[in-house]
């Protein structure tokens, strides 16, 4: 099809990208980019149904942490008329790369593997009977993905394919129970035309189940039977959330989901507790970050000590600190993708070898110990130190012999030869 590549530049209104930029000054643009991405998913999916044999096989690569993307996949998936029948993970991000360091992000992507589902006849399906055939698959499989060395998000995201397997073998499907409405801090302008469906069933009902196993299973790994009895929700979900992520920050979306899958209200019980909301993301607080924000605006005493130890203290207590160093030294380690980067790292550590660091400028002693008079000297030390800058200019030069014209010609200086 060469018609297809005729144009110099790619068509971006047709892609199929939940972008907010395409929608920029509507109301709830958020939520139009998400309808725009499953609608255009669902056409793309049937169009490859309609052209896929009977008894043909499609594999799909897709990698995403947020569990939103995965529900949209999966129900053009079936929308579109084919059933998930293998799954399996693969990693496919090298664990140095400079886009996912130090983030939350997924190392591996999912194979799906779909093929054609037959029409249905007879009874309506209910979730609750599917639910722990859900479970089941989960929880045979987690082990082997684990034995293959996937850990962290990658492990809940290698377990959303199992679950899709056994979820759209039986779909559609419908509740038997009606389901609570979930809580909102928030009613954004989208749930107005949307009204809740206690019946409905999604393909993140199934991600959900997926999630509570996982949840289920590293808990027993990381901690002992008696210790997860003692252990409460709020203290769980820290620990599940350093071990899934292990980064200081990841998406709230996630978080609210694997509070959920641990049975703990995020905004009640762990937000302003054990970590703080920043936009869409939430920080984990470390175990001095609740008593420094309980000792804001509070005064606090320096101690300096004569072999160069500085305490911090409020009261009797001493309070941890970290000192900011000004001339950070180069951390090659850090740098290991960047290749053309070797000659100016061998000049910046050529540089720094010859320049003093500063904790060398005053014998490794502490500034202010080591200095004869106080930070600020006094009024009248700086009256008798007073210097007069008249004295300061040096004499005039005196005008030389003038030079010869030979003697200019000789310096390459002829054109001021008379």
């Amino acid at each position: 099809m060469p018609e297809l590549f005729t144009r110099r530049l790619a068509d971006k209104d047709a892609e199929a990208v939940a972008n907010k930029a395409h929608f920029k000054g509507q109301k709830g643009a958020a939520r139009l980019a998400d309808d725009d991405y499953r609608i255009k998913m669902e056409g793309i999916f049937a169009e490859c149904r309609r052209v896929l044999k009977d008894d043909g096989i499609m594999t799909v690569m897709f990698t995403h942490k947020d569990t939103g993307a995965w529900d949209a996949l999966a129900m053009s998936l079936m929308d579109a008329g084919f059933v998930i029948t293998v799954s399996w993970p693969v990693n496919t991000e090298a664990s140095g790369s400079l886009h996912i360091k130090d983030k939350a992000a997924a190392n591996s992507t999912i194979f799906l593997v779909c093929r054609p589902r037959e029409e249905k006849q007879g009874d309506a399906v209910y979730w609750e009977d599917v639910e722990p055939e859900v479970a089941q698959a989960v929880k045979a499989r987690v082990g082997e993905y684990q034995a293959a060395g996937i850990s962290g998000v990658d492990l809940y995201l290698a377990s959303f394919g199992p679950a899709l397997e056994a979820f759209s073998r039986h779909w559609p499907l419908t509740r038997g129970r009606p389901a609570t409405e979930p809580k909102k801090k928030r009613r954004t302008q989208g749930d107005m035309f949307e009204e809740f469906d206690p019946y409905a069933v999604r393909p993140e009902d199934a991600l959900n189940a997926a999630r509570r196993e996982v949840k289920a299973w590293r808990l027993a790994q990381l901690a002992s039977a008696k210790a997860q009895a003692d252990m409460d929700g709020p203290t769980a979900f820290y620990v599940l959330a350093w071990d899934a992520f292990k980064a200081v920050s990841f998406p709230y979306d996630e978080a609210l989901r694997l509070a959920r899958a641990v049975g703990v209200d995020l905004e009640e019980q762990v937000v302003g507790r054990l970590a703080e909301k920043k936009g869409s993301e939430i920080k984990l607080w470390d175990s001095a970050t609740p008593l420094a924000r309980s000792l804001s605006r509070k005064r606090v005493q320096i101690c300096e000590f004569p072999d160069g130890r500085i305490e911090i203290r409020h009261g009797e207590r001493v309070l941890p600190y970290t000192i900011f160093d000004k001339m950070r030294q180069v951390n090659q380690a850090a740098i290991v993708e960047s290749k053309q980067l070797g000659g100016a790292l061998a000049l910046a550590q050529a540089i720094q070898a010859v320049t003093p660091h500063h904790r060398q400028r005053n014998n490794n002693e502490p500034a202010r110990s080591s200095r004869s008079v106080g930070v600020f000297a006094s009024k009248a030390t700086a009256a008798a130190e007073k210097v007069d800058g008249r004295k300061l200019c040096t004499p005039k030069l005196k005008r030389g012999p003038r030079l010869s014209n030979e003697e200019l010609i000789a310096r390459g200086l002829g054109e001021y030869a008379k």
